[in-house]
């Protein structure tokens, strides 16, 4: 979750919507995002909306803590279902995000999730994800989690290297992340991502290839490879502005970038999405929640600080618990703030979102004048030509490094 919400409109005291963002549902997936903001600590180069322990206060006189989050989200649900009213979809989707999901009892997470069924129902094949981090969970865990219905877990690996997590601040041994997939695929779970950080002040072209191929010797069917933003107000951000550590330069997230394309190709992933690799031919590898998000579907995020966006309505919650469970407890919706998404908006969000997938965005989404940048960028190698004559705009490799500068050109 982003450290600064965006301003907007109001929410209604009752959530309640426009009758416009009910309309038409039946065409939209539906899913749902569960926000959990604790952290036994913090790291550097984070700027989600997280609380340690001492972090939470007391909110007001409404009792906030790890123990009672389940029934607050839960409370959130409710909200949901009163929302959306007779609204017949059954979930297709969830996501438990943090912060540190696996910081609450698996039971607590199973809570969480039957608040979902019981509300809206799951679709038969829903696809049900809860992060983890590797020091969070063991095989007795991972078990609890498959048995309270969840189909697959994401690890915070971020790197194979000691002196990378060090400056990450990140609190978890090197192999334990290899340890976790080899102990989920023990319990039953199916489908499991690794999350990998490139980029990060003082790694080598070695450290990262050595993350790598740690990361595909554990046996994942998905893997997320992110460059390392570093965000103004966090720890890394302060280290880097005394001078304590060097910003890593944009040719050697490049080569970082090429690197990890070349290896797991090589080990039998295909990208779907820019910065996402799942295994080649397997669809139910792919992270259908975030699809979801990357194609302008509905969903509800629950949790403080959590955006949702149903039917062209884009709304986010407080961000501190103490403000969120004080809301719910009153029985208000605690959104802070909303904006009602204009036909240009949503058109210029699909073109930045699904540019970035491997199967491109239509060209009729684009301006004149942006088919033509499509045509420059054809020219110049950064779009595929054979779905250029097929009606898309599909990025090349090239155009995968320079994804946001070619996204930039074709929405002007």
């Amino acid at each position: 979750m982003p450290s600064a919400l965006p301003d907007g409109e109001a929410v209604p005291e009752d959530g309640s919507l426009p009758a416009s963002a009910l309309a038409a549902t039946a065409d939209r997936p539906l899913g749902f995002y569960l926000h959990v903001p604790f952290c036994a600590s913090r790291c550097g180069y984070c700027d989600f909306n997280t609380y340690t322990a001492s972090e939470l206060g007391d909110g007001g006189g409404v009792a906030v803590s790890r123990e009672s989050y389940a029934d607050t989200l839960a409370a959130e649900v409710r909200l949901a279902r009163r929302v959306l009213g007779e609204d017949p979809r059954p979930v297709e989707t969830v996501f438990v995000g943090g912060g540190t999901p696996t910081l609450l009892p698996p039971a607590d997470l199973g809570r969480m999730l039957e608040a979902v069924r019981a509300e809206f129902g799951l679709a038969d094949d829903a696809e049900i994800t809860t992060e983890a981090n590797p020091e969070s969970v063991d095989a007795a865990s991972l078990a609890a989690l498959r048995e309270a219905g969840f189909t697959r877990v994401s690890f915070g690996m971020q790197s194979a290297r000691a002196h990378v997590l060090r400056v990450l601040d990140r609190t978890h041994t090197p192999g334990r992340p290899e340890e976790c997939v080899a102990e989920a695929r023990a319990a039953g779970f199916d489908h499991v991502n690794l999350d990998l950080i490139y980029g990060t002040p003082g790694e080598s072209d070695e450290d990262w290839r050595a993350t790598l191929d740690a990361a595909l010797g554990a046996g994942p069917d998905h893997v997320s490879a992110y460059a390392l933003i570093v965000e103004e107000g966090t720890g890394l951000a302060r280290r880097v502005r005394r001078g304590e550590i060097p910003m890593t330069d944009d040719d050697a997230h490049a080569d970082r970038y090429l690197l990890t394309e070349e290896r797991l190709s090589a080990a039998g992933m295909s990208w779907y999405e820019v910065s996402n690799w799942a295994v080649s031919g397997d669809l139910s590898a792919r992270c259908r929640h975030n699809e979801l998000y990357w194609t302008g579907a509905d969903w509800w995020g629950a949790g403080p600080g959590a955006h949702s966006h149903v039917g062209g309505v884009r709304w986010w919650n407080v961000k501190h618990p103490a403000a969120y469970a004080r809301a719910l407890t009153e029985g208000r919706s605690p959104g802070a703030g909303r904006e009602l998404l204009s036909a240009e908006d949503r058109r210029v969000e699909r073109i930045l979102l699904e540019l970035r997938l491997a199967r491109g965005c239509p060209l009729d989404l684009l301006t004149e004048e942006g088919r033509k940048a499509a045509g420059r960028a054809r020219d110049d190698g950064l779009l595929e030509p054979g779905a250029h004559e097929g009606g898309r705009a599909v990025l090349t490799l090239r155009g995968r490094l320079l994804a946001d500068a070619v996204v930039r050109e074709l929405v002007d």
